[in-house]
């Protein structure tokens, strides 16, 4: 297996569980973990992606920090993308079938997701480096025949039904392909096992049951002595948000990307700032690499001034920074403060940055002709004319700094030609750009 008795890693490896432990993360592991870990020989430890999409998103910070924190530990992190299984589908925490991708598609989604786990893990050489696997590498090259042989024949129908994954979906109705997807993450975890010495597969505890299955087959097929695997497993505790859905999502229902193109690091950055005080001790402990301490004093303070939000901002800026790098965590601040600035907004500059960060609208020319009400409506800022002018006789309508409050208004000059900072109420501000042409 991976590792020698010279890596006299025990210390910082028996600090990974330990780590684990004081954040509140760890929900399962196998037993002899900690000795084995306590061995003081480097383990190489796997998490599975599924490439659907060709951005990671904020749900995938767990398992994307196990992976980190595992590697400051001396351990060797394993990302493995699912190329293969994610052509079939994982019933877990699921009440309905994935949409299955073809092979160009998923490739594309490989190699997007393998730049965005480049920003948290060290692919350059050395014993701890960073490796990432494609399943489609051995999943494509699987015979039928071969399948059944080597894996079909290791597991019982009533083993499978017995999974927590599969009794979810009994009532609502189980593909058999959905429902072989156990053996074929079992298949990968008993591939990497005996071909790259990876000891350990880590995921969510919706996952422990295909971790477990991965176990029973390596125990069936590695030659072992006795009832235990020799292979072993972590599940992460599930985070919710304090409605109970799952965590990742925006206020819309709409995942929160690690790709800019879908989600701005300006929106990104926000929805950590938004985190609810509830929340924010947890996050701080999941999703940064401050010492006990420093969390410890963020909790402090607060517990002290909470309407601060000062662990927010914190929190938003490291996670930020993390994804996007420093000046677009930096970016973000600026763009945020001046969105909750009192003052109107007049730098050209600074507006082209609130434009682009928060995906503002255009007006074109005959649009901005039409005056404050027809721009409202265009652009999205009012539902309709009549409600924009509704707002307008309510003195809701701020353009460029004056308040608006004849229904007929002309659209001012814009600054420098091309901006204008249009607020409907007191919060909601928005840059719309002039189009050319």
């Amino acid at each position: 297996m991976s590792g020698t008795p010279t890596d006299d890693l025990a210390p910082e490896l028996a600090g990974f569980l330990a780590d684990l432990e004081w954040r509140g993360i760890l929900h399962a592991t196998t037993p002899g973990l900690p000795e084995r870990l306590a061995s003081g020989r480097r383990i190489s430890a796997y998490i599975g992606f599924d490439p659907t999409a060709d951005s990671l998103h904020a749900g995938h910070l767990v398992p994307i920090f196990g992976l980190l924190r595992l590697q400051r530990h001396g351990g060797r992190p394993v990302a493995l993308v699912g190329g293969g299984t994610g052509m079939i589908g994982d019933p877990s925490g699921r009440s309905s079938e994935r949409n299955l991708l073809d092979v160009p598609t998923l490739l594309h989604n490989v190699a997007a997701i393998r730049t965005q786990l480049e920003r948290f893990l060290d692919f350059s050489p050395g014993p701890a480096q960073a490796v990432m696997a494609n399943n489609l590498d051995w999943l494509g090259k699987l015979s039928l025949i071969e399948y059944l042989r080597d894996v079909g024949k290791h597991f019982t129908v009533p083993y499978m039904l017995a999974k927590d994954s599969v009794q979810q979906r009994l009532d609502r109705g189980l593909s058999f392909t959905e429902f072989s997807y156990m053996t074929l993450q079992a298949f990968d975890f008993a591939t990497l096992y005996r071909e790259h010495g990876v000891e350990m597969q880590m995921g969510g505890a919706d996952q422990w049951g295909n971790i477990t299955a991965g176990l029973e087959l390596i125990r069936r097929t590695a030659g072992g002595d006795g009832d235990e695997s020799p292979a072993h497993g972590i599940a992460y505790k599930l985070l919710l948000s304090p409605s109970g859905a799952k965590f990742g999502k925006s206020e819309g229902g709409e995942s929160v990307w690690l790709d800019p193109a879908r989600t701005t690091p300006y929106a990104f950055y926000q929805y950590w700032v938004g985190a609810d005080d509830r929340d924010v001790a947890t996050y701080m402990r999941w999703f940064t690499l401050w010492s006990r301490d420093e969390i410890e004093a963020m909790d402090a303070q607060v517990a002290v001034r909470p309407e601060a939000r000062e662990a927010q901002r914190r929190l938003a800026f490291d996670v930020t920074a993390r994804v996007h790098g420093e000046a677009a965590a930096t970016g973000a601040v600026a763009v945020s403060a001046a969105l909750f600035q009192k003052e109107p907004i007049s730098d050209p500059a600074l507006l082209e940055s609130v434009h682009a960060a928060t995906r503002g609208p255009s007006a074109g020319a005959d649009v901005i002709r039409g005056g404050v009400v027809v721009v409202l409506a265009e652009t999205g800022l009012a539902p309709s004319r009549g409600e924009a002018r509704r707002l307008i006789r309510g003195g809701a309508i701020t353009v460029n700094g004056e308040r608006v409050t004849d229904p007929a208004a002309a659209m001012p000059t814009a600054i420098a030609d091309e901006w204008y900072e249009v607020r409907v109420g007191k919060r909601n501000r928005t840059v719309v750009r002039v189009a050319r042409g």
